[in-house]
Parts: structure tokens; sequence; C-alpha cells
């Protein structure tokens, strides 16, 4: 006996009640995520707090908070959201930002490992992010305290607390101590 799993689309998980859980979309599939704790929190906080106002400083586009879904695939749909996500602004639309899921890859994915997280499931989703088209991902591991950056699956680098992460060409300008990250 077969079983037959029914696929979603991407018009359906936005239509979900919000409640425990946050959910991803992976091919038709849905994901259910479990709330994050604090310290996880904690460092998405700060993340956003560090690059945020660089962002707005010099206009160099938009910076998404964890809520937001990225559609990086159609037809099964695939949908996912990232712990601290940027855009530039020469990729928002004229209609203004999308009142449902971002179409496309953000130019920057930020992912902070979850205790429950596995080294398979960070490395699919690092494929996944760089199949859809963003250009760096920075996956922060509050266990080591370090920040894995990915200018593609190929040039990879660790940054540990006592180096300075830059957003690179993706987001020029952009500084900060690793060690911030983690206060």
């Amino acid at each position: 006996m077969s079983t037959t799993i029914e696929l979603m689309t991407a018009d359906e998980l936005l239509k979900l009640p919000r409640g425990r859980f946050r959910y991803e979309l992976v091919k038709g599939e849905l994901k259910t995520m479990s709330p994050s704790g604090s310290e996880h929190g904690v460092i998405v906080v700060n993340m956003t707090l560090l690059l945020g106002p660089h962002v707005k400083k010099h206009q160099l586009g938009v910076v998404f908070g964890a809520e937001t879904g990225f559609k990086i695939a159609s037809n099964p749909d695939t949908v996912l959201a990232p712990d601290v996500a940027f855009v530039r602004y020469d990729r928002i639309p004229d209609s203004g930002i999308p009142k449902k899921y971002w179409p496309g890859a953000p130019d920057l994915a930020v992912e902070v490992i979850s205790p429950g997280d596995t080294v398979k499931e960070v490395n699919k989703k690092v494929a996944a992010w760089f199949s859809a088209g963003t250009r760096l991902v920075w996956i922060i591991n509050p266990k080591l305290r370090s920040i894995t950056v990915y200018r593609s699956l190929t040039d990879v680098r660790v940054f540990t607390e006592g180096e300075e992460l830059d957003g690179g060409d993706v987001v020029p300008g952009f500084r900060c101590r690793v060690a911030e990250i983690f206060v």
C-alpha cells in the first residue's frame, strides 16, 4: 500500500493560522518548526540590530525578519524563512514590497543554528539558497560562537569571536565584530 503526500502551495501556506509553530514549504511538503529558544532569539535580534541600521543609513535595500517567507521554487512550491535576510533596493518592484511571500531568494540569508538542527539539514538549506540565487549565506553557530560565511558552495570561511565579519560586495561597507552578535 502506498501513501500519497498531498502537496501544498505557497498560497495555501500563507493562509495557515499563526500560532505555536512556524512553517516552511519544501517542494510542496509542509515543514513544522518549533519556536526557537531564548539564545536563538537574542542572536537574531543582535544580527538585525547590527545589519538593519547600516542598510538603512546607506540606502542599500531592506532587511527582513524571521517571519518572512521567500518563495524560491514553484510547482512544487518551496518557501523558506531565514532568520534574517537582505534584499538590494534595485530588486524591489516598482509596486513596493510584496504583500505575499518575496518572489525569489534574498541577496543575503542568515540562519542561526538551533539545537535540533543537523549538519545535513543546514547543508541542504545552504544549497537551496544558492540554487535559488542567494549571493551570500551566513550560518551562525551559537554553540561554537562562530559564523560560517558562504560566498558560494565552495568559497567558505569560518569567522570566530575575535574576528570581524563583513558584507563584501553583497552588503557594501557592513562590518561588525563576531563577538557583538553573541553579547
